[in-house]
């Protein structure tokens, strides 16, 4: 897989962007005010970078980064994400997106519901726990004593091999922490959600402890 498409490109969005390019991956950046606002940062990006609109960027990325906020999901472009891993980074922020129901109940995840309406696309839940200047700056060779880890969540195996390969190239370790429904583990206000990365980084064995201390 070459090509990393970016729904969304802001400050998470633009630092995975920087950590794919300088592993080899080419990518396509999108948002929701068009491709032509984007022009500084393809520019600072350089050659392996280009911008498009949101349909493009997910039918040209092998990997699909949707990094917008949970109130705009159902603007993500369901069919040319058709049968693709998707790395879905959001959060749920009632202050921002307003109440949702299912989501206060906790009878959803807010992947869940980007699975529900992406369909065929298999969504992992991925980036959303970690600060944009500690995922840019921590990273760590393979094999490095001090390499950090993030957690994912995803219901399709394959899916999460896929992602896990993604993150060994850009300098980071996955913990596999379930499947969507178990995603909450990593919302905020729970123990993994930006605290670990605070004082340098976070090795797997201390985020799957951090995973099995969330509570809902």
């Amino acid at each position: 897989m070459t090509t990393i498409g970016l729904i969304g490109s802001g400050n998470i969005g633009g630092t995975v962007a920087r950590l794919a390019i300088a592993a080899g991956y080419d990518v396509v950046l999108s948002n929701s005010r068009g491709p032509e606002t984007l022009a500084d940062l393809v520019a600072e990006l350089g050659p392996k970078a280009r911008a498009a609109r949101a349909a493009d960027a997910a039918a040209a990325g092998d990997i699909v980064v949707v990094t917008v906020p949970l109130k705009a999901y159902r603007a993500v472009p369901a069919e040319p994400l058709a049968g693709k891993v998707v790395i879905d980074t959001n959060n749920y922020y009632p202050a921002r997106d307003g109440q949702i129901a299912e989501l206060d109940n906790g009878t959803a995840t807010s992947s869940g519901l980007l699975q529900e309406h992406l369909g065929t696309a298999k969504v992992v839940k991925g980036f959303n726990n970690i600060w944009s200047q500690h995922l840019g700056e921590q990273g760590r060779p393979a094999g490095a004593a001090d390499r950090p880890a993030l957690p994912i969540f995803g219901d399709d195996a394959a899916a999460k091999r896929t992602v896990t390969q993604f993150l060994d190239a850009i300098g980071w370790d996955a913990v596999d922490g379930g499947d969507l429904a178990e995603s909450w583990r990593s919302q905020p206000d729970t123990p993994v959600y930006g605290t670990p990365y605070r004082e340098g980084p976070a090795d797997a064995a201390a985020i799957r402890a951090l995973l099995d201390k969330a509570e809902r």
